[in-house]
């Protein structure tokens, strides 16, 4: 496992382990042994049960010590957020930023990230070729969380710049990443200090302006207890959560649909009227996020048929469990049209992804823009040519070259 050609394709893999070993200890390219969950019922299970605990605290002495894996990321400065706690600390923090990402919030979003997919395509539609990650998926959702965020346009650069840092590096603070995180902590705490002395400038005043950075601290200051290294933090992850899954999203799903012409076809046909469940389709099929994020067994737990015994770290597969087919039927089939699709792309639990509805958008408008601006898009290169960036957590695409009969220069 964790191979080059397991990265490529791992669901024959899932697919043995669902049958035989779902409930699996594997080692892992760090060194860790944690324990797959790889079928549905259990990752289900396992992904609301307060027995398995996110803070890495509760795991074995070597994590501890912070020699591999999670515990890195406490060192540097931005591991207090949502991912990394348990509840009451989770609930109070979630609360802060529930507002933010509701449905309805998403949809007033709209009309900015249509004018970013527009002008993204705008870049590329001229030239007949693009790389659809580095032109496309990759920008967009970092400039959108970045606006939600409060992050000034003239400094989005640089985080696009520290994002790329770390999805080449992979996940963790090492190396290329260490210095993004770091960058990126500190350049969060001084717009913390900016944003707070805007608002005290308008106490009296005109409003501040209403992103979510300002909504936090507006909320610390007014007796949330929200510390600075949390505000930070809390930040932090929602940048990089919000963009990596959904340039995965964009990527995945549409060499999904490039491989898959009769499925495209038909979205191209009724995009209005099929494209909120094709998009939870791709989301099932070939989705952004192949690994939970880590969770710790804080007593010996039944997960499946096993006792996974206390302190071992636990990963949830959600790449296999939305192909078990005990809960899906025909999972390795692409259906655009699929009505019952409880897919556990965005989780499950206390922890179900806050981004959901913005990612859903984003998803959607980039899907369905581009195929309406360039319907006769194609792959540059054989599929099975095209490399995988793949890590614990997250799967997706290093490039994805295209073809297309140039739109003409207004």
């Amino acid at each position: 496992m964790f191979t080059r050609e397991f990265v490529a394709d791992p669901y024959p893999a899932y697919a043995y382990l669902r049958d035989h070993a779902p409930v699996h200890r594997t080692t892992l390219p760090s060194g860790v042994e944690a324990w797959l969950v790889t079928r549905y019922a259990d990752a289900r299970q396992a992904l609301a049960d307060p027995r398995l605990s996110k803070n890495p605290r509760h795991s074995e002495q070597a994590w501890k010590q912070g020699k591999v894996g999670v515990p890195g990321e406490q060192r540097s400065g931005v591991g207090a957020h949502l991912l990394n706690l348990d509840p009451p600390d989770h609930t109070r923090l979630r609360r802060l930023v529930s507002t933010a990402f509701t449905p309805r919030r998403a949809e007033a979003f709209r009309p900015r990230v249509q004018e970013l997919t527009d002008r993204l395509i705008d870049g590329f539609a001229a030239r007949g070729e693009a790389d659809l990650i580095h032109d496309f998926a990759f920008p967009l959702p970092i400039h959108a969380v970045c606006d939600l965020l409060g992050v000034p346009a003239e400094d989005q650069d640089d985080f696009r710049t520290w994002a790329g840092m770390m999805i080449r590096h992979g996940s963790g603070p090492r190396g290329g990443v260490a210095r993004a995180v770091r960058h990126m902590r500190g350049y969060l705490r001084d717009l913390i200090h900016r944003k707070r002395a805007v608002l005290r400038d308008h106490a009296s005043g005109d409003a501040a302006d209403d992103d979510l950075i300002t909504g936090l601290i507006r909320a610390s200051d007014h007796g949330e207890h929200l510390t600075e290294d949390e505000a930070a933090a809390m930040a932090f992850i929602l940048l990089f959560a919000g963009f990596e899954t959904t340039v995965n999203l964009i990527g995945n799903g549409l060499l999904t649909l490039l491989t898959h012409p009769e499925a495209r076809a038909g979205l191209q046909r009724e995009p209005d009227a099929r494209i909120a469940p094709a998009i939870e389709e791709l989301l099932r099929y070939d989705g952004p996020v192949e690994l939970a994020t880590w969770r710790f067994t804080t007593c010996d737990t039944p997960i499946g048929d096993v006792v996974v015994p206390a302190g071992e770290p636990v990963l949830v597969v959600l790449a296999s469990a939305d192909r078990d087919p005990r809960r899906f039927a025909d999972p390795d089939t692409l259906d655009l049209g699929r009505a019952d699709n409880p897919h556990l792309a965005f989780g499950h639990g206390i922890h179900y992804c806050i981004g959901a509805p913005l990612a859903r958008l984003e998803g959607q408008i980039a899907v369905t823009t581009l195929l309406r601006r360039l319907p006769d898009l194609a792959l540059a290169e054989p599929a099975e040519e095209l490399r995988w960036r793949g890590g614990l957590i997250m799967r997706g695409l290093q490039r994805l070259p295209v073809v297309f009969r140039a739109e003409a220069v207004p």
